[in-house]
């Protein structure tokens, strides 16, 4: 597991770093994924061991977590709690299963949590449709609706990602000092990548006395080396036009003014320079926001904006479902634009489209 450099860290196991103090991070695998893992994090307290996040709920991904509980020097037994990031499979998935093995409790953000109780109600048919017609409304092609529609045809498609996932038994409150016995512990809402996401903040000193303000568990909302995904929130039911860009930025801006003095991420590895790294993802938003102003110079549909993006690979190598997520970053970053009148609707466009003004 790669490590940043000079932290001090031990190893204490395969997948398993001692960062001090009490805290550990176990890699747990994500099955077919290049991320290869979540770091979920354990936080020891007086009533045992707490988790920040689970991992992906599959056989392996178990087996992983519970041998890195005990390499940490516990039983997956002796959990007391589980406090999620966010509601996303990598992070949430082995919920139910922590629970039924140790009783523990688990806590959510509320906005994540409505997220969690819609997933688990949701027929997949319903969601389908809702996905056809917003794709169909984004102008995507008929040879990408296609297999939406043969699987709405064909009874509606699997379940969700994230259904067998625990439903919360405690929220997370904003700025809320979580009740854990001998440690501060305290929630920092940071929207953007899901509306309930939290990183949160552990306001004690450093072990290696480090320059700055306690440790930061920081879920997906700031990482080392990547840019989160930054979509739309989707609720078929809801058709509020919410702006997950723009409480991306504000969250940016808040957990940078925190100045950890580390950051410990569900990917890749702790590191320093929160702050920095805090200026680097505006700057790279700021300068996709102006890329994406240019490129509606001319009238584009969500679907024809993804498609001039620059991601990763070039957009004909981008596998089929990782275009719908695409899409729905287009279209985050479109709703910012909107929101900093640098854009607006066309007028009876139909699929919708956009132009800079």
């Amino acid at each position: 597991m790669p490590e940043a450099t000079g932290t001090g860290q031990a190893a204490a196991g395969p997948g398993v770093t001692d960062h001090k103090g009490g805290v550990w991070s176990v890699a747990v695998p994500i099955p077919d994924n290049p991320l290869g893992h979540t770091l979920v994090h354990l936080l020891e307290t007086r009533r045992g061991p707490v988790l920040v996040d689970t991992g992906w709920d599959d056989p392996d991904s178990w087996d992983a977590l519970a041998a890195g509980v005990a390499a940490c020097g516990f039983d997956v037994t002796d959990l007391h709690g589980v406090l999620i990031t966010h509601h996303h499979p990598d992070h949430h998935g082995l919920s139910a299963r922590v629970r039924e093995a140790s009783g523990a409790w688990i806590a959510m953000h509320d906005a994540d949590a409505a997220v969690v109780r819609r997933t688990r109600e949701a027929e997949p048919g319903r969601w389908l449709d809702y996905l056809i017609a917003k794709l169909t409304a984004a102008g995507a092609p008929d040879s990408h609706l296609a297999p939406l529609r043969t699987a709405r045809a064909g009874g509606g498609g699997r379940a969700l990602p994230g259904q067998r996932a625990a439903l919360p038994d405690r929220a997370i409150a904003p700025g809320e000092l979580l009740d854990l016995p001998d440690r501060r512990l305290r929630a920092v809402w940071t929207p953007g990548h899901t509306p309930g996401h939290v990183c949160l903040h552990l306001e004690e000193e450093h072990p290696a006395r480090r320059p700055g303000h306690g440790r930061l568990f920081s879920g997906d909302h700031l990482l080392p080396g990547i840019s989160p995904h930054i979509g739309l929130y989707e609720d078929p039911d809801d058709a509020t036009a919410t702006d997950p860009l723009g409480d991306y930025l504000d969250s940016l801006r808040r957990v940078a003014r925190l100045a950890p003095a580390e950051v410990l991420p569900a990917h890749q590895h702790a590191f320093t320079g929160a702050e920095g790294r805090v200026r680097e993802l505006l700057a790279h938003h700021e300068a996709r926001l102006a890329g994406l102003r240019a490129l509606l110079a001319a009238p584009r549909t969500p679907w024809q904006l993804a498609e001039g993006m620059e991601w990763n690979r070039p957009w004909e190598r981008i596998p089929y479902g990782s275009r719908t997520i695409a899409v729905s970053e287009a279209e985050a970053h479109l709703r910012r634009l909107v929101a900093l009148g640098q854009a607006e609707r066309v007028a009876g466009s139909d699929p919708v489209a956009y132009l800079a003004v």
